[in-house]
Formats: C-alpha cells, sequence, structure tokens
C-alpha cells in the first residue's frame, strides 16, 4: 500500500512539473526566436522538434549499442502515428482550432510524407541497414538545409528597422531549466504510471503500446498542447511533424549505421500504411478547414487513433 501512494504521489507531482516545464519551455523558446528573428513554424520544426524528440533517440542508439534492436522500426511508426492522430487530434479538441500557413505546410508535410514512403520502400526490402541509414541521414541534412534557406528568406521579409534586441542570458537558462524539467518529468511520469498499471494488473500488450507511442511522446503531447493554448499554431503544428521527420531519419538513420535494425512484418502491414494514411488525413483536414484543424478535425484524428490502438492490440 506504502509503494502505491509513492507512485500516486510521484506521479501527481511529476505531471505538474512536466506542465510546468512546458510553459517555460515554449515561453522561452518563442522569445528566443524573436530576438534571433527565426520563424514560428521553423523553430517549430527544428529546435522544439529535435528537442522534444531527444529522449527517444537517445534510447534508440543506447538499445543499437547494446545490441538490442529487437524492438525494430515499429517504435517510430507507432510513435509517428500517436504524434498526428493523438497529439494533434488533442491538441485541436483542447484549443478549437490550430492554424497554419500554406507555404510552411506545403514544404514539411511534404518532406514528412516523403520521409514515411521512403521507410516504407526500405521496409519492402528487408531489414535498415547502412545504405538505408546513411540515404536517410542525407535526406534529412537536405531538409534541414532547406530550412535555412527558408529562415534566409523569412529574414529577408520581414528585415527590421533599428537594433536588434539582445539575447538575454537569462531567457536562454530558463529554455534549458524547461527542457530538462521537461525530460525528467517525462521519464518519472512514465515510470509511475507504467508500475501504477502493473500493480493494477493492466495487460503487458497494453502497457507496451503505452510506453511505446504515447509514453515516449509526452514531450511533444505537452508542448504541442502548451503551444496550441497558447496560440502558437505554427509552433504546434510544426513540432510534430518536425518530430515525424526526424523520428524516421535520424530516429532510426543514425541506430541503423550502428546495428542493422528488424523489420516486424506486422509494422510493414499495418502500422506503415496508417502513418501514411493519418499523414495524408491530417493535410485533407487542414486544407477543409481553411488552413486550419479544427475541433471537429482533431475528434476524426483521436477517433482513427483509437481504432488503430484496437486493431493493434487485440488483431482484428
Amino acid at each position: 500500500m506504502i509503494v502505491e501512494v509513492i507512485l500516486v504521489v510521484a506521479l501527481v507531482i511529476s505531471l505538474i512539473i512536466v506542465i510546468k516545464s512546458a510553459n517555460v519551455f515554449v515561453d522561452n523558446l518563442v522569445e528566443i526566436g524573436g530576438v534571433l528573428g527565426i520563424s514560428e513554424i521553423i523553430l517549430g520544426v527544428t529546435a522544439s522538434a529535435i528537442g522534444t524528440s531527444l529522449p527517444e533517440f537517445g534510447s534508440a542508439v543506447i538499445a543499437s549499442l547494446s545490441e538490442s534492436t529487437a524492438i525494430g522500426v515499429g517504435c517510430v511508426i507507432g510513435s509517428n502515428i500517436w504524434n498526428i492522430a493523438g497529439i494533434l487530434g488533442i491538441s485541436a479538441i483542447v484549443a478549437g482550432k490550430i492554424g497554419t500557413e500554406a507555404a510552411g505546410l506545403k514544404r514539411d508535410f511534404t518532406v514528412t510524407l516523403l520521409t514515411a514512403v521512403i521507410l516504407v520502400l526500405f521496409m519492402l526490402l528487408g531489414d535498415i541497414g547502412r545504405v538505408a541509414a546513411f540515404f536517410m541521414i542525407l535526406v534529412y541534412l537536405i531538409y534541414f538545409w532547406r530550412l535555412i534557406k527558408a529562415q534566409k528568406d523569412y529574414n529577408m521579409e520581414h528585415e527590421r528597422d533599428g537594433k536588434r534586441r539582445k539575447l538575454n542570458p537569462k531567457i536562454v537558462l530558463l529554455a534549458v531549466l524547461g527542457f530538462a524539467g521537461l525530460v525528467v518529468g517525462c521519464r518519472v511520469l512514465v515510470y509511475t504510471a507504467v508500475e501504477l498499471a502493473r500493480i493494477m494488473g493492466v495487460p503487458e500488450m497494453i502497457m507496451g503500446l503505452f510506453t511505446l507511442a504515447i509514453g515516449t511522446s509526452i514531450p511533444e503531447l505537452v508542448v504541442t498542447l502548451s503551444s496550441a493554448i497558447k496560440g502558437l499554431h505554427h509552433l504546434s503544428l510544426g513540432t510534430v511533424l518536425g518530430s515525424n521527420t526526424f523520428n524516421i531519419l535520424i530516429g532510426i538513420g543514425v541506430p541503423a549505421l550502428i546495428k542493422t535494425i528488424p523489420v516486424d512484418p506486422l509494422s510493414l502491414r499495418l502500422d506503415a500504411p496508417v502513418m501514411i494514411i493519418v499523414t495524408i488525413l491530417l493535410v485533407l483536414l487542414i486544407k477543409q478547414g481553411n488552413m486550419k484543424l479544427k475541433r471537429s478535425g482533431g475528434i476524426i484524428l483521436f477517433a482513427v487513433y483509437i481504432l488503430y490502438a484496437f486493431i493493434r492490440l487485440y488483431g482484428v
């Protein structure tokens, strides 16, 4: 009984830390972007997306170094499905809408979809080896170069008269502390939730899905949701699309350089097609909503995830 009480208290405290850290991270990240003249959506698909994906990336690299690659590409695909259908779905439902602009959506959606297709093609060829890894990393570097070019164009269009504000070191420190709190808080949150689920007799299969897709994506969830609530829609959408691109091209690419990553047949038959479907569905819903993911679109996305999770768990 004492163990359960300690776990519940730790769960509540970690949840408070995660929410507060997300607010601090988002507020100061946006402030840094404003000082440096970085557009909101590019800030989302780079700093925010990469930052929130680092925990999963680190785990994947450690797994490869320890020659424990049995989890395979299904982990990344499951996480990417949750990012779009779950995280953006929930964020749109809570915030009411998530807006974007056509140019940024076209660029980042194209790369996200292309990335998914590239992964599926390599999966069809067999396990993910070094050739595929080099290609994936190269594609990400090209994408990153395009983002730098887009930022230069943005700076030319938004040249400001007068002196640019100096970057306050306190803002940088708060952003770093917010991110650190986000990572630590999420780890404690996932650990306590899984332990409580185990004590309550929740099936291993359900805990696996939670830890795999939802648990490791809590940083993306709180940052995206916090951004959407604050009206930072470009940052919200950019975080998810950038995270999905990073998860595949770098999250699989770098570990595959270390050791070949096996492909689960079920991931190829079910997970990969669903990942492509929800990516396309997201854009269709945004275009149908006049460049906004409305609450109704969020409900559709989240319903798709529930259906996918049910099929994945029970094989119907």
